[in-house]
């Protein structure tokens, strides 16, 4: 059994009970225990639904969802919080012809459920089975992998363009985008082409006053404004007809009417920042009523040029403990929910880089009052809450801006602060603009810590943090480098704070481990011997050196491998690489990263730049193509990167004649 729904489920005004299910596992799922979702081969069926029907379908997803939340993590409150929306979306339009980008997309689950996907949908975030995110590969009714925020109003801008020059112009096209991603700079790009090019598009506004925690910014305020406007659409529509209809006199008198009744419509008419972009504003209205939602959709198809329509949702509507904390059923643990007593399945693992990285913020930002934290909307993913608390005005989060939180930093930095920019490895490369010009260019001692540097699991291809190492390492000023283990994440960031140049750290999704040793002091571009080897030498970068010890000990009593952590990428460690290539000994370098532009490349470019012999190095890291989502472990093994990988490796670079 999964999750008791206490309360039953609330859709629109109703309240549908549920009865739990009493198996989660993928057999039971398969046997039909959702008959209206098990009936559809694609979403067309929805438009011939009764409205019982279609409350019945709303009812049958969010069961669903929350058996799958007691097998595994998974994206649950953003999915309980669109159900209704979906349904609506797929009554209205037909998305085998017309176009629909859903923005981010980690609320996708619904959408999936009811495109023929529910038969495969138990084998979600699974190696081999469906994507947590959009994905064109599963469905014609999924346009892009959308895993980045903020993107869906250009593609869909560029979508309608696209019909409209190649003589498709009646193919409808629909961006659904939160209110969180919202404030990002490219959708006001996107809003002021659309508005310049006048055709016709629905953006709708998933409006639930979260990103991941709570969303913050101007913007956000203004929404809060719109939302709680006393007047709505059709009555505000009423008294702009109204207003329209009073005559004018004379030159004076016109200008000065006309002046009042825009003054009188801009009071009424919510949206007005909308309206000059050349985008009609339609709403706010209750996201959670299936028919109401249909009828401004209707109403948003039917009428000529841009409209967004303003759409106020409940993130974890339905099951009362997510809708009451959405920040923790964001991405909670898997868990079962016994008569409202939740039991959460933890991890018997060491503590997180993330933790690790954490409490050596804290440690710093108390120690030196010069120190900044900014986060971009991820407070929670990188466990800041505690610093969010202890030093509130010296923490900043900026919301989905990654660009404007790196040119915030670095005018933070030439007042005299030293700020920490924690983005994950996926989300830094929206700014990496910025981190040219404004930093590095500069030479400010910003400090970027990137978190989920590397495979993040079942997130998948977007957001895998595997391009970091190539995109850093190539600015001049830059020092790259990434712990091996637990205790080194606070010695880098301490070294990183006291170095008068910029500085990135990466650290992936996963457990730190300790050493039984005394690190060797931070060193900028020297690297730590953890072991000495005749035969050969495995010179790792970051975390994988848990991976690559392992592999040196599996070879004890056949090859006497040594392991380097190489603790940097930029500045390479010079010496290092003289000592390691020089003797005619093998050397495997290993990183949790591509291979195209990566550690090994920089390694190689050293030898090549020193005269060395490279024919007996060998590179391991990831291959140049995107990878699917699944357990770390498991991905590490797919491309040969675990310890009986990297053993073998070190056997086969094994010069001829040796052993």
């Amino acid at each position: 059994m999964a999750v008791n729904l206490a309360g039953g489920l609330c859709i629109g005004a109703k309240t549908l009970t549920n009865t739990p299910p009493k198996k989660s596992d993928a057999h039971h799922h398969a046997l039909g225990q959702h008959p209206l979702l098990a009936g559809l081969d694609d979403a067309m069926p929805l438009r011939t639904f009764s409205p019982d029907q279609l409350n019945s379908v709303a009812a049958e997803i969010r069961d669903v969802l929350c058996n799958l939340l007691a097998t595994r993590t998974a994206h649950f409150a953003s999915n309980l919080g669109v159900v209704e929306l979906c349904l609506a979306l797929h009554c209205e339009f037909d998305f085998r012809s017309d176009r629909l980008v859903w923005d981010t997309g980690h609320q996708i689950y619904p959408h999936k459920l009811v495109t023929g996907r529910y038969h495969q949908f138990p084998s979600i975030r699974t190696r081999g089975g469906l994507m947590g995110y959009p994905n064109p590969h599963e469905s014609v009714y999924d346009l892009f992998m959308t895993g980045h925020a903020g993107c869906s109003v250009s593609t869909a801008v560029g979508l309608r363009s696209g019909d409209v020059v190649g003589g498709q112009p009646d193919r409808r096209t629909v961006a659904v985008i939160g209110d969180g991603a919202f404030p990002s700079g490219i959708v006001f790009e996107a809003m002021n082409n659309a508005g310049e090019l006048g055709d016709d598009l629905t953006i709708v506004l998933n409006d639930n006053k979260m990103s991941i925690c709570p969303r913050v910014g101007a913007v956000a305020d203004y929404l809060d404004r719109l939302r709680s406007n006393p007047f709505y659409t059709g009555l505000k529509s009423e008294v702009v007809k109204l207003l329209e209809r009073v005559p004018m006199f004379g030159d004076p008198a016109e200008r000065l009417l006309a002046q009042m009744k825009e003054g009188v419509k801009a009071g009424l008419l919510g949206g007005m920042l909308f309206e000059e972009l050349g985008i009609r504003y339609v709403g706010p209205i209750d996201g959670h009523d299936i028919a109401l939602v249909r009828k401004y959709l209707a109403m948003a198809r039917e009428t000529s040029g841009p409209v967004l329509l303003h759409v106020v949702t409940e993130k974890g509507h339905g099951y009362k403990p997510a809708a009451e904390d959405p920040v923790y059923f964001h991405t909670p643990p898997a868990f079962n929910d016994d008569a409202g007593t939740l039991t959460t399945q933890k991890s018997d693992g060491h503590p997180p880089y993330t933790l690790h990285a954490r409490e050596a913020i804290r440690k710093a930002m108390t120690e030196d009052q010069r120190v900044t934290i900014i986060t971009a909307a991820m407070c929670q993913g990188n466990k800041l809450e505690p610093v969010r608390e202890k030093f509130p005005d010296r923490f900043f989060d900026v919301g989905i801006c990654e660009s404007h939180a790196v040119a915030f930093a670095a005018g933070q930095c030439k007042t005299g602060l030293r700020p920490i920019v924690d983005i994950y490895s996926t989300f830094l490369q929206r700014s990496y603009d910025q981190i040219f010009q404004e930093v590095a260019l500069q030479d400010l001692p910003v400090t970027f810590l990137l978190d989920r540097a590397g495979l993040t699991g079942p997130d998948g291809p977007t957001h895998h943090g595997l391009f970091d190492i190539g995109y850093m390492r190539v600015f001049p000023n830059m020092v790259c480098m990434a712990p091996g283990y637990a205790a080194e994440t606070g010695m880098m960031l301490d070294a990183a704070l006291h170095h008068d140049h910029p500085c990135s750290i990466r650290y992936p999704k996963a457990s730190a481990i300790e050493l039984d040793h005394v690190p060797a002091p931070i060193e900028i571009g020297k690297c730590e011997v953890i072991r000495e080897g005749a035969d050969g030498t495995i010179v790792a970068f970051g975390a994988m050196l848990e991976q690559a010890i392992a592999a040196a000990e599996s070879l004890d009593g056949d090859l006497d491998v040594g392991v380097i952590n190489a603790r940097f990428v930029k500045p390479m460690d010079e010496a290092m690489v003289h000592d390691t290539v020089a003797g005619g000994k093998f050397v495997v370098t290993v990183e949790e990263g591509a291979r195209m532009g990566g550690f090994g490349s920089a390694f190689i470019e050293s030898a090549v730049q020193q005269r060395l012999d490279t024919r007996a190095i060998r590179v391991l890291a990831l291959p140049d193509e995107f990878i699917d989502h699944g357990d770390r472990n498991e991905l590490l093994h797919d491309h040969g990167l675990s310890p009986v990988a990297i053993a073998q490796a070190c056997r086969d670079a094994v010069p001829t004649g040796v052993h």
